[in-house]
């Protein structure tokens, strides 16, 4: 397999940034991503603290992590089967894209995943659960693109 990319943590300021300042005690107990087994096509994302999810609400997993990535490949993000399958739980932009040069954003690329619970009962996911998985594949652009901007920012930042 060709080895296209890392994950580091966001720098601590970063995170109680986006997460606040309660959340800085969660900043070391922040787990990379990481795949299952030898075979599992699918990075894990952890979510470092508690995950509280009302019936029909949602909330947005900030995970300290962000991706380097060689050109031509991006990151998607997919809901874990077995949340949505038991939980309802599902990802709020049903596939979330994560651009090669993203963590070169002012928010140094922090990845941070919107759940949504579509079932009946509030669910709350403990710190360390694995909350979705994201799978590197690379991409092609069409011969006639000329795309010069530069990011900054993520959620829609670039329309």
């Amino acid at each position: 397999m060709e080895k296209v990319a890392r994950f580091e943590k966001i720098s601590l300021d970063r995170y109680i940034n986006d997460a606040g300042a309660e959340a800085a005690e969660s900043y070391d107990g922040i787990k990379l991503p990481r795949r299952a087994t030898a075979h599992s096509a699918g990075y894990d994302f952890f979510a470092p603290t508690d995950v509280f999810l009302p019936a029909g609400g949602s909330a947005v997993v900030k995970t300290g992590v962000r991706a380097f990535m060689k050109e031509g490949w991006a990151l998607l993000i997919y809901p874990r089967s077995g949340l949505g399958f038991k939980l309802g739980i599902r990802l709020a932009n049903t596939v979330g894209v994560i651009d090669g040069d993203y963590c070169f954003s002012d928010n140094e690329g922090h990845i941070m995943i919107k759940l949504v619970n579509g079932g009946d009962s509030s669910v709350t996911l403990s710190a360390g659960t694995a909350v979705a998985q994201g799978i590197f594949t690379p991409y092609g652009i069409t011969e006639d693109d000329c795309a010069t901007a530069a990011r900054n920012g993520g959620f829609g930042s670039t329309d």
